[in-house]
């Protein structure tokens, strides 16, 4: 076990070096076509300027150092961004609550949500139920967050005035108002997931009715609902949960872009979307690799869990 734990945490290591070794090459090096001193510095700045600005940022310095600057920057927490000044996990632990609120919120009710359609359509494959069940679900995947969200705005909150149209406020001030404004906000971006848990989940739960443990289970003289909670159900759940934990993660960091700039919602994925508009570089490559990291740590904690529980895994 100690074994496969330390190779674990040296592929995750690995893995992040290599993320963000490419991501910083991307948003450092290459988008600004080699120079980001020039972007900074302005159009109409002259040479003078742009060297100036080369050494205010350290990009006079060999690539590599500006790597290992970058990179220490940004997880001791003194990464400024360029063009605004501001501290750039300042502003991500400004936008964690709002951003937080809403994966959560939206992550319970995709996960909930996908158990009973995904089970629902399992049980009645073949039948029109299921047939029913599959088209939503394909309508879900197929509906883009923005144009989900701004059908919801105009007919559900401008015409019927039912919804807030934008904005958040903060649990501590009013659960009540929080929960209204992230009420559609939650709904626009769980219906994605839905769709494609739900799908998951029913094939998982059809490939798992022929196992020999169920027919043992049946041949005991449980009951079709005790043999579908207590065996199918139970071990179905094992990707989707694994799954789920990644695409929360996920989300966490700035997922959630579209959502948060279609409802005004100043999380971590308005402020990514802030970010491209400006060109900030030192912002973007900040969340990225945030992203990264929860996402590779989840990852990594997850294969660890599942190979103490499954010795077999550990071979793998």
């Amino acid at each position: 076990m100690a074994r496969f734990v330390v190779r674990r945490l040296l592929v995750m290591a690995a893995l992040l070096f290599a993320i963000s070794l490419v991501t910083f090459l991307l948003f450092i090096v290459v988008l600004p076509n080699g120079n980001p001193a020039a972007l900074l510095a302005g159009r109409l700045a002259n040479p003078a300027q742009v060297h100036a600005t080369e050494v205010r940022y350290g990009f006079d310095k060999p690539v590599w150092v500006q790597y290992i600057r970058t990179m220490a920057n940004i997880f001791n927490g003194t990464a400024y961004s360029y063009q605004s000044s501001f501290n750039v996990l300042d502003e991500i632990r400004a936008g964690f609550p709002a951003t937080l609120s809403l994966a959560l919120g939206a992550g319970i009710i995709w996960l909930l949500s996908s158990i009973v359609v995904g089970t629902l359509a399992a049980v009645k494959a073949g039948r029109y139920t299921d047939r029913v069940l599959t088209v939503l679900s394909m309508i879900g995947v197929s509906m883009p967050v923005f144009f989900l969200g701004a059908v919801l705005i105009y007919f559900v909150g401008y015409k019927l005035a039912l919804i807030p149209i934008s904005g958040y406020v903060p649990l501590t001030q009013s659960p009540t108002q929080w929960l209204w404004h992230l009420a559609a906000p939650w709904f626009t971006l769980s219906v994605l997931f839905v769709g494609v848990y739900s799908r998951i989940l029913r094939s998982t739960i059809l490939d798992t009715m022929g196992e020999d443990f169920v027919r043992t289970a049946k041949a005991k003289g449980l009951s079709e609902r005790q043999v579908l909670l207590r065996h199918i159900l139970r071990n179905s759940l094992v990707p989707i949960i694994s799954l789920w934990g990644l695409d929360l993660a996920q989300v966490i960091g700035g997922g959630a872009i579209l959502t948060e700039s279609v409802y005004n919602i100043h999380g971590i994925g308005y402020l990514a979307f802030s970010s491209v508009r400006t060109f900030d570089t030192v912002t973007l490559l900040s969340i990225v690799m945030l992203t990264a990291l929860a996402v590779v740590l989840l990852g990594a904690l997850t294969e660890i869990v599942y190979a103490f529980l499954d010795p077999r895994i550990r071979l793998v």
